[in-house]
Parts: structure tokens; sequence; C-alpha cells
């Protein structure tokens, strides 16, 4: 009989390192899943943010398409700044590029002129400040896809799927790695009495 517990023991013994490499990369992977949510959605809301999705090129390569950009409103924009703004004031097409130049009208009104990092030229036209939505204040490569790809009612109820998946395989992961250690200690346990007996 002690032969077959011997083998037992050494295929145990083989198979921890895979379930110990195994446990790692799903943490890692809950992590990632975690930030993505707590910077994509959470982190804005709190902070009076948007989030808005890069679709052009136009500002390669620090944010190539598919990225998701987090703007916040400012009142301190200067040259280099990356803004989003409307295309026309109130409506919803905006786009996000960065300021290179500040300029006055004869009535002392502020004007902004913008130009994408990969164009060559500036935007053909002044932005006025209301146009503005707000500074970037960091963005999420490949995330804004998502949104591309939902409406904002799906996008809501994502977030919360996804939220509740995550503290769901999290709390999986919980009970697995007490369970585990649980094996471990009863295992111990036995060979310990074994010991002693084998001792006697």
């Amino acid at each position: 009989m002690a032969e077959p517990t011997a083998r037992r023991r050494r295929r145990s013994t083989s198979r921890r390192p895979v379930a110990l490499v195994v446990n790692a990369l799903s943490w890692v992977l809950a992590a990632v899943v975690l930030a993505i949510v707590v910077l994509a959605v959470i982190v804005p809301r709190v902070a009076g943010a948007e989030p808005y999705t890069v679709l052009t090129g136009s500002m390669t390569p620090a944010y190539p398409p598919g990225s998701m950009v987090v703007v916040r409103p400012s009142d301190d924009i200067v040259v280099g700044d990356a803004v989003t703004y409307q295309l026309e004031s109130g409506e919803p097409a905006v786009v996000t590029h960065r300021v290179v130049g500040i300029g006055y009208d004869g009535e002392g009104d502020r004007s902004y002129t913008l130009q994408g990092d990969a164009n060559e030229e500036p935007d053909s036209e002044q932005v006025r400040p209301e146009q503005i939505r707000g500074e970037v204040w960091y963005s999420l490569p490949w995330v804004g896809h998502l949104g591309v790809l939902v409406t904002p009612g799906q996008h809501q109820l994502l977030v919360y799927v996804a939220a509740g998946a995550f503290f769901a395989y999290a709390a999986a992961l919980l009970w697995q790695l007490r369970r585990d250690r649980r094996r471990e200690q009863a295992r111990g346990s036995v060979r310990s009495e074994r010991e002693e007996e084998s001792r006697v």
C-alpha cells in the first residue's frame, strides 16, 4: 500500500506548480478586468469626466483609433493640451485634437487653433471655448472599440454584467484558494499522524 500512496503524493506534488500558475494568471486577468472597469467607468463618473472613443488616426501615435480618451473640464487650457471639442456648438459630433495656438478677436474673445498630431495642417475652423468638452485626462488603448459596438443602454448593461462577473469570479477564486489550503492542512495532519505511528 505504501507504493500507490507514494505515487499519489508525487502526482499531487507535480500538479501543484501548474495549479499555482493557473491561479496566478487568473488573478492577473481579474485584476486587468477590474482596472479597465474602474478606469473606463467608475473614475470618470466620480470625477465628472466623460469617455470618448477615438475613431480616426489624426492623433496617432498618442491616441490611435480605438482608444478611449477620458476628458474632464478645464479652465486652464494651454498650447500643447489635447482637448475634445464639438464641431458645432451643442452638437454631439466631437473631435480630439491638440491646441497649437490661442488667439483673441477684436472684442477680446478667446479662440483656439487645433491640429491633429498626425495632420500636416491645423483645423480649418477656430474653436470657441464653449465648444470644448474638456482636456484629455488619460487614455485607454483599444477599449474604445467596445464603445463603438454597443449602444449607450447596452454599454450600461455591459458594465453591470462585467462587474458582476468579476466579483463572482473573484469569489470563486477565493473559495478555491481556501479549499486548497484546507486540503493541504488536512494532508499535513494525516502525514504527521502517519509519521508518529511509524515512529511508535
